[in-house]
């Protein structure tokens, strides 16, 4: 909608209304329109720029007018605040070195997007990128990988949205295709060099994501309310694994903030937040959450029915979209689903003969593709490459049905959601219930610092050198602010150092 600026007024006229009021009043100039693609937009920066070049002065002895109180817990006011426009090549640029250097998981993800287009290169508000973060944690589907998409997509669109999205995703998509086609087998026994490679890039990984989550625990946990639900939330996370509870916590950071800030106006302020598009209209939007059903149905129904009890490739992609698409919490949660469905057992717990992935093959590529950046839902590749090739079909057809299948449910139901958060963005309800799910979303995030640290530290060769690796990588990163790929290499090189001088 487009908001017109204040009508402007001499400066006599202006003190003729406040003596005749008693009341100050700013002057402002500028009669032009802002056009917003969302609702709650304000003059733009020129209009505010000029008003402050040539201020009304209120008559002497009128008190200045009391700054609004902020809601607490919520970002700040985005009022005033310009956001770049990019390009398709800024997207190319920025989202291919993403793909490099998203080591650590989702949480680490998450802070190095708002770190890089929302502090540094201003693509967007901290309200809009806190909405968006919620908005991928109440869908099923990997939070950090929707996130990715959607950032490209208020930007410039669809195609926008494609390209952020593949460029995050492909350079561990492909290593994990490649690991999974040739190097399965070498996994299960790697050799002590690449032990300490892996031990040292881990660590960093639980760096980066101490750092995100301090940075984001300031911002969006900063009231008792929500500093009590995040901490909630990441206990609950680090005791209880089950698919429900993280859709539980979620609802329930949203009732209890609802309930703690009912008194509070939480009516959307600011400008559109850098966002200038929404990908499909409403009505694309609902096409595609129809079809992601549509399919789901039909995978569901030819796997009990006609493909029962088979091994082939219609099988696993209804495996990988099934849990694509009831996934909640990321890689805590799909492992133990997916270590159930590929691994097959008999009641004793051994292995049948016709088991999709041994569960040798399945936790060496579990260590790799931690020590792989990008998300770990490219797990997936590799395992469609061994089921592949254990039952002669080409590896790129199970890569490629597995990684689609795991991704897809989620990408497509962030793309059809969005035309619609322009509609409830607005609700009160839904602002007061931000405020909480946020707070859930970092609390999930700071219970996964925990289990990191804790597995890393456990599986490490060489357990005080990892320790030591991951506090010199967060003092890089968090303090000095070193350039995250410099310091993802200095952590391999200090794990191959740790390996050659054997310290044990």
């Amino acid at each position: 909608m487009a908001t017109p600026g204040p009508l402007g007024e001499s400066e006599e006229q202006i003190h003729k209304v406040l003596d005749q009021n008693g009341q100050q009043m700013n002057g402002a100039t500028g009669n032009g329109a802002h056009a917003d693609v969302l609702p709650g937009a304000v003059a733009v920066k020129g209009d505010v720029e000029m008003a402050q070049r040539e201020p009304s002065l209120p008559p002497p002895g009128t008190p200045p007018a009391p700054e609004p109180a902020a809601a607490p817990g919520a970002p700040e006011s985005d009022a005033g605040e310009t956001y770049v426009s990019v390009t398709y090549f800024d997207i190319l640029k920025h989202f291919s070195l993403m793909g490099y250097i998203g080591f650590g998981g989702p949480a680490a993800h998450i802070g190095l997007f708002q770190r890089y287009f929302v502090e540094r290169y201003k693509w967007m508000s901290e309200q809009v990128f806190a909405e968006l973060f919620a908005l991928g944690q109440c869908l099923p589907g990997p939070t950090s990988t929707q996130v990715s998409f959607a950032i490209g997509t208020v930007k410039k669109g669809v195609l926008g949205g494609l390209m952020s999205g593949a460029l995050f995703q492909y350079p561990g998509a492909v290593v994990m295709t490649v690991v999974g086609a040739g190097a399965a087998k070498w996994l299960t026994n790697p050799p002590g060099w690449l032990e300490g490679i892996v031990m040292g890039l881990s660590a960093v990984g639980v760096a980066l994501v101490a750092s995100a989550t301090k940075g984001m625990l300031m911002k969006l946990c900063n009231t008792n309310v929500t500093a009590i639900v995040g901490t909630l939330a990441a206990a609950a996370a680090i005791y209880w694994t089950e698919p429900w509870l993280y859709p539980l916590c979620i609802v329930i950071g949203f009732i209890v903030t609802n309930i703690t800030d009912r008194k509070i106006d939480k009516t959307l302020k600011g400008s559109d937040g850098g966002v200038e598009s929404l990908g499909f209209g409403m009505l694309g939007g609902g096409i595609l959450v129809g079809l992601w059903m549509a399919v789901l149905i039909a995978v569901l129904v030819l796997a009990r029915t006609i493909y029962k009890d088979g091994d082939g490739p219609l099988n696993w992609f209804e495996v990988f979209f099934r849990i694509g698409s009831i996934i909640y919490g990321g890689g805590q949660v799909v492992l133990p689903m997916l270590l159930t469905d590929v691994v097959k057992t008999d009641a004793d717990g051994n292995e049948l003969p016709n088991t999709w992935v041994t569960e040798q093959q399945f936790y060496a590529g579990l260590g790799a593709v931690q020590a792989m950046p990008g998300p770990l839902f490219n797990f997936s590749a590799y395992l469609g490459c061994i089921m592949a090739i254990k039952f002669k079909y080409p590896f790129i057809l199970g890569a490629v049905l597995a990684w689609f299948g795991l991704f897809s449910p989620g990408v497509m139901l962030m793309f059809g959601v969005l035309p619609y958060w322009k509609r409830f963005r607005t609700w009160q309800i839904y602002r007061r219930g931000l405020t909480g799910m946020n707070a859930v979303g970092v609390g999930l995030i700071l219970a996964s610092v925990f289990k990191m640290t804790v597995d890393v530290y456990n599986l490490a060769p060489h357990k005080s050198a990892a320790l030591c690796i991951g506090l010199f990588a967060f003092t890089a990163v968090d303090e000095l602010k070193i350039f995250e790929p410099i310091v993802v290499i200095g952590g391999a090189l200090l794990g191959l150092l740790s390996w050659g001088a054997k310290m044990h």
